[in-house]
């Protein structure tokens, strides 16, 4: 196994470098100068060529993209334009924040969609399966941004209950961080619990119709150990494969999340990255953020070898 995710690794470096190709292809389409918005509007053409030329902006695309790849050799990301330090430093600063509000987001979606999903197979049309799937189906349209201002208006504006925005670190205070944390947690897992609820309960109608199943119950098994021993274990496969997909879509949509409910994330640091041309932290801030997912891919493949003994690499 421990082979299996060297050469893992091993193989996500070209993804890596094809990412962060497009990603400095796409940046420099952007409208705009960073060292105009670096300098100010009462700089002259003088200052912004000398902090173009301080910043490498004047030579050719394909040298910045050598000069980049150079640097990320050496394990140097850049350095952020806007903030004036290190890219990997910015963004370890705010890699907690994301992780700890996509960690929220996931038990969430883990909870309700799981729940749900295995509850609407038990009672397959039912009042009970049609309730949770239109709850399903509401998750899958509403967007999450359009979620989340109603909520800011509801439990923000017009009840006080929770805080607009804003964020409190969990270590410093835990009723703070869950204040300011469940609105967002909320806007980005509902969406992913309607997809996990739909897949958990047609994977788990499928297999409840199994023989196998048929035979645990005329054994006299309990059904709780008929469900969860039986059923749910052998429909864990095809739901940690979604469980995989719903957090990469947790990481990738918290860059909408963090900027709506003003979250210090690595989402609203890319968001601020974008809109001030911050070329070093898109670059590198979308570049961790790919190499986060293709962790998330190689632990759901761990993850198929440890629920099914047949799964071998």
């Amino acid at each position: 196994m421990a082979g299996v995710i060297a050469q893992r690794l091993v193989g996500s470096i070209p993804i890596l470098l094809i990412v962060s190709l497009i990603t400095f292809a796409m940046i420099h389409l952007i409208p705009g100068d960073p060292a105009a918005a670096i300098a100010g509007l009462s700089a002259t053409g003088e200052q912004i060529a000398n902090i173009r030329h301080d910043l490498g902006l004047d030579q050719p695309l394909p040298a910045q993209l050598a000069h980049w790849y150079l640097n990320l050799l050496h394990g140097d990301l850049g350095r952020s334009l806007l903030l004036g330090q290190p890219v990997l430093q910015a963004t370890m600063q705010r890699l907690p924040v994301t992780v700890a509000l996509s960690g929220y987001a996931l038990v969430l979606t883990l909870v309700l969609g799981l729940v749900s999903g295995i509850v609407a197979a038990l009672r397959q049309n039912s009042w009970i399966d049609q309730a949770a799937m239109i709850f399903a189906m509401l998750g899958i349209s509403v967007p999450n941004f359009y979620l989340g201002l109603l909520m800011i208006i509801l439990f923000a504006v017009r009840l006080g209950w929770l805080p607009t925005g804003g964020y409190v670190p969990l270590t410093q205070d835990p009723l703070g961080w869950l204040a300011t944390s469940t609105m967002p947690a909320i806007s980005l897992a509902l969406l992913l619990t309607g997809l996990l609820a739909r897949i958990t309960r047609s994977t788990m109608l499928e297999v409840l119709r199994q023989d196998y199943i048929r035979t645990a119950r005329a054994k006299g098994l309990p059904e709780r150990r008929v469900v969860l021993r039986h059923a749910l274990a052998n429909a864990l496969i095809p739901i940690t494969t979604v469980i995989g997909i719903v957090i990469s879509l947790l990481i990738s949509g918290s860059v909408v999340t963090e900027t709506l409910f003003s979250i210090p994330g690595i989402g609203q640091l890319l968001t601020q990255a974008v809109l001030n041309r911050d070329y070093p932290m898109v670059q590198g801030g979308l570049l961790i953020t790919t190499a986060l997912l293709v962790l998330v891919n190689i632990a759901v493949d761990v993850c198929y070898a440890l629920l099914d003994p047949r799964v071998r690499y």
